[in-house]
């Protein structure tokens, strides 16, 4: 039996094979059939395949699935400030985020379209690095996010601390990152660093934070801090809070390199690449990647404090120590790199067995 739809009421009904016509019980209205219906069990099995046969045809092949890009999706937001034309200017902070544009669309294959940059030079006024713009962009570079994406936030600029209000700093302080306007509009505490893109990254999903400031060893608050000496000795340190506040994922992984300790200076000079000035850090960062010491996390992170360790003060020409705590404190720059960049994560992890990637 077949089902047809009565032609008035819409009731379905049930039609004899070979039969043109059926009335319905319900309304009693006749429904016509234009051509007798047939009962598929009736028709004849299709022949067996045999590809040799010269009456054998290839049945159609299924249309193409639509499928998402291999791996996931890669965003990235990239944002350098110099502030111009006031006490705290810097020089390198623009060259880094060029440099990190570019060796994250040419090295690593993410489509420019989904590069966020901000940075004074941009045209568009919600690409300027203000707190609201650069609140915004950390928003969108997690929106959506899903298993197999990979999400890249790097920041070069000025990073300050304060003092710690809800007791989730084992050393009192919350380290904050300084938009253009920070002077009038506030700073960007790392507590809602955390619960903007580290807490909602889903499982299967991945964080790779670049931040070239000052007092930037925990900018992003995630538990665990890859302790390393010269030696390349390395224990991870529980930074979970006393308080009981969750500072990992949603079961996402998330891995920031910083430019220096919560302790520590980190400097914009012009003695690494000895042309122009850049951020130490991400000249160190993508010097490693370039020359072929990146292929785990633990030599990543030895070959950027060796470069940074081998660069004397000497060397150092009109280089400026990057804190703003150094520029309200003193007025003035200090000309010595000392800065050790370092490693966490919110899960411990082999750093010499783990493969660096972005």
């Amino acid at each position: 039996m077949l089902l047809v739809d009565c032609s008035n009421c819409r009731t379905q009904l049930q039609l004899p094979p070979g039969a043109t016509a059926i009335r319905c019980a319900l309304c009693h209205a006749v429904t016509r059939i234009a051509t007798p219906a047939i009962d598929p069990r009736s028709l004849p099995h299709p022949p067996p395949y045999n590809p040799s046969s010269s009456n054998y045809r290839a049945p159609p092949p299924p249309p193409p699935r639509a499928l998402g890009p291999a791996g996931g999706r890669k965003k990235a937001v990239i944002c350098g400030i110099t502030y111009r034309h006031s006490r705290y200017e810097l020089k390198g902070c623009i060259n880094d985020a060029k440099c990190m544009k570019y060796l994250l669309i040419n090295r690593y294959k993410f489509p420019e379209s989904d590069i966020l940059m901000l940075t004074e030079e941009e045209r568009d006024p919600y690409r300027i690095p203000t707190k609201h713009n650069i609140r915004m962009a950390m928003a969108w570079l997690v929106a959506g996010c899903r298993a197999g994406d990979s999400l890249v936030f790097h920041y070069s600029g000025h990073g300050s601390q304060q003092r710690d209000n809800d007791g989730d700093e084992a050393d009192g302080f919350d380290e904050t990152l300084c938009p253009l306007d920070f002077v009038t509009n506030g700073m960007i505490v790392d507590d809602e660093i955390n619960d903007t893109i580290v807490r909602p990254l889903p499982r299967g999903a991945k964080l790779t934070a670049i931040i070239d400031a000052c007092h930037s060893g925990t900018m992003l608050d995630i538990p665990f801090l890859c302790r390393m000496n010269r030696s390349g000795q390395y224990v991870w340190e529980d930074h979970r809070p006393r308080n009981g506040r969750w500072k990992g994922t949603s079961g996402g992984e998330a891995i920031s390199f910083s430019g220096c300790d919560d302790n520590q200076t980190s400097a914009d000079t012009s003695a690494l690449s000895k042309v122009t000035s850049t951020g130490a850090m991400t000249y160190c960062f993508i010097q490693a990647i370039e020359r072929g010491h990146a292929s785990t996390y633990g030599s990543m992170l030895n070959a950027m404090r060796d470069a940074i360790r081998n660069t004397s003060s000497n060397d150092l020409g009109g280089g400026v120590v990057t804190s703003l705590l150094t520029m309200l404190l003193t007025g003035g720059s200090s000309t010595t790199l000392k800065q050790e960049p370092q490693l966490s994560a919110n899960e411990p992890f082999d750093v010499y067995a783990r493969p660096f990637s972005l």
